[in-house]
């Protein structure tokens, strides 16, 4: 044999080598499977791979599907094999055809998301951190209408600081606690604690909002921001980060102290370290310091090995910190928890 042909082999069995160490099937996956009404792409790429965030690694774009990034209820996915290397394709299911406009709106909303939308769907829409300028020259209630003791869905209130420039739909929030990252102590961004959204009535000072959707009592002091048209999506593609981005778990919503599956955490990193809605990272459990019970020194610690307790995906982005959701968790999980790329 010779040796460029030597050498091809070698570079051939080595590229598949490192395929297999990146992409390995699931004991047990099947061949095809038929996606149903409740399916997740976490879920589906899970029945085919060990690691579910791989899935960009085998998904096979077909140009000529329409939109054949999104799954929809009905389609088959297929497990077939090129040139050695394992290929997941899509057939799109019955009544898969060119649509109306409207139709197609429709069925795009059907499409099945990457993970359980009901774990996220407040946190598509709403502010979620804001920066210290914006907390503070914010709008603000300053009294409801009528002599209301509670202030909810349905009644009005009187806001100072809006304008009819901004539109005449708007969020009511309440400012919570500052995000600071725990190694460098900087202010990453305000929590925005979001308590309802409501439509102008009339512009003034003050201004009169009715306020058609409410998750808290509404309070005088509460701050008021007109709603944006944001790209949050809840269809996007599981990956690993293109870097070896390293992070810590800084808050967990609704301040709970233990962590488990579909809970939403915030991590200290954000746009400005590239990362970006689907990225996936392993949690690592923080090791504790115990003291030695064998070594003759009495003061003598020994701080005990990280050890690998789950798994996030990022699914809203800010500048210096991302929300993202437990995909899973083998173990409770910590506000402090190291997290780094799967």
């Amino acid at each position: 044999m010779s040796i460029l042909k030597s050498l091809a082999l070698a570079l051939a069995l080595l590229a598949t080598a490192v395929f297999a160490d990146q992409v390995t099937l699931k004991e047990g996956h099947p061949d095809r499977y038929v996606v149903v009404k409740g399916d997740t792409l976490w879920d589906i790429s899970g029945k085919f791979l060990d690691s579910p965030w791989l899935w960009p690694e085998i998904w096979y774009v077909n140009p000529q599907i329409e939109n054949p990034h999104l799954i929809y209820p009905g389609d088959v996915i297929n497990l077939v094999y090129v040139d050695g290397k394992p290929q997941l394709r899509i057939q799109r299911g019955k009544g898969t055809f060119k649509l109306s406009p409207k139709v197609r709106a429709e069925r795009l909303d059907q499409a099945i998301p990457t993970i359980p939308i009901d774990s996220i769907q407040q946190f598509l829409t709403q502010p979620l951190v804001v920066d210290e300028d914006t907390m503070e020259n914010a709008a603000y209630v300053v009294s409801s209408a009528g002599e209301h003791l509670i202030v909810g869905a349905g009644d009005r209130i009187y806001v100072r600081g809006i304008s009819a420039d901004q539109g005449n739909r708007y969020n009511v929030f309440r400012p919570g606690d500052a995000y600071i990252d725990p190694d460098s102590g900087e202010v990453l961004g305000f929590e925005a604690l979001y308590l309802g959204d409501g439509r102008s009535e009339r512009f003034g000072d003050p201004s009169t909002l009715k306020l058609d959707h409410t998750t808290r009592e509404i309070n005088t002091g509460d701050r008021v921001m007109p709603m944006t048209q944001e790209d949050v999506y809840a269809y996007f593609t599981p990956h690993a980060s293109d870097s070896e981005v390293e992070g810590t778990i800084i808050a967990v919503v609704d301040g709970v102290s233990q962590i488990g599956q579909y809970q939403v955490v915030v991590i200290n990193r954000g746009n400005r370290e590239n990362v970006d809605v689907g990225t996936v990272f392993a949690v690592e459990q923080r090791g504790v310091t115990i003291p030695d019970q064998v070594s003759e020194d009495p003061k003598d610690v020994v701080k005990l090995p990280d050890e690998r307790a789950g798994l996030l995906m990022v699914f809203r982005t800010f500048d210096k910190v991302s929300f993202g959701l437990i995909m899973k968790a083998t173990s409770s999980l910590h506000v402090g928890d190291h997290i780094r790329a799967p």
